[in-house]
């Protein structure tokens, strides 16, 4: 069994992940203080309480697999979250949702099989509370495009924040040139494909060396 530190536990995330532990003797949630009887740490919280949870972790000694779905980092956080990865292995993805995992493989392909320049837009919407603006995901989606663009055939790319209702998460990335547009489409209908992509992350997370890791690099 593993034994899981949830940071968050009393917001939405955290609820969702306890119905998902609730219903599978594979996880538990020790609440608990953090110590080495946890196996892994999983956190959707608040910046804040992200980087106070790592520093806790240095000054204890506790060395366990980190998987971060928190988002809004500044740089100078993310810079610390890479420094104490020499410590121990974190997970820092912005959505956990393998679906995303998906969506990102659809998007290296399309760039891959471009012969024209070629526009591309990122849309996403998300519910009215969320804080950030454009979301980690697209922030995510944005640097994927860049990096795989080995031929520089992206000519500008645009993101579009909607903050409305009480949408999940919708990102949709267009491509458009004087031949074609392509759409590729991701919609989160439940909170619980992040719940439940934080559980499958701690079974592989775990026994990692430490470092940065993002979904892809788990597979391996």
């Amino acid at each position: 069994m593993i034994n899981i530190y949830l940071n968050g536990a009393s917001g939405k995330m955290g609820a969702s992940i306890d119905e998902l532990v609730a219903k599978d003797d594979e996880f538990n949630i020790l609440n608990e203080s953090l110590s080495n009887k946890h196996d892994c740490i999983i956190d959707f919280s608040r910046p804040e309480s992200s980087m106070e949870l790592l520093a806790e972790c240095k000054e204890k000694e506790i060395f366990i697999p980190v998987i971060i779905g928190t988002t809004g980092f500044n740089d100078d956080q993310i810079k610390e979250i890479n420094e104490l990865s020499k410590l121990l292995p974190i997970l820092l993805s912005f959505n956990l949702s393998t679906g995303i995992h998906n969506l990102k493989n659809g998007i290296k392909k399309i760039i891959d099989n471009l012969d024209k320049p070629t526009s591309c837009k990122i849309k996403e919407f998300h519910h009215i509370n969320k804080i950030d603006s454009p979301s980690g995901t697209a922030i995510e989606l944005k640097a994927l495009i860049k990096e795989v663009d080995v031929k520089n055939l992206i000519s500008s790319i645009h993101t579009d924040s909607v903050r409305k209702g009480s949408f999940f998460g919708i990102h949709d990335i267009k491509f458009t040139n004087e031949n074609i547009q392509i759409s590729i489409i991701h919609k989160a209908l439940s909170r619980k494909i992040f719940a439940n992509g934080a559980l499958k992350a701690s079974k592989k997370i775990i026994g990692r060396i430490p470092g940065i890791y993002d979904l892809n690099s788990i597979e391996n």
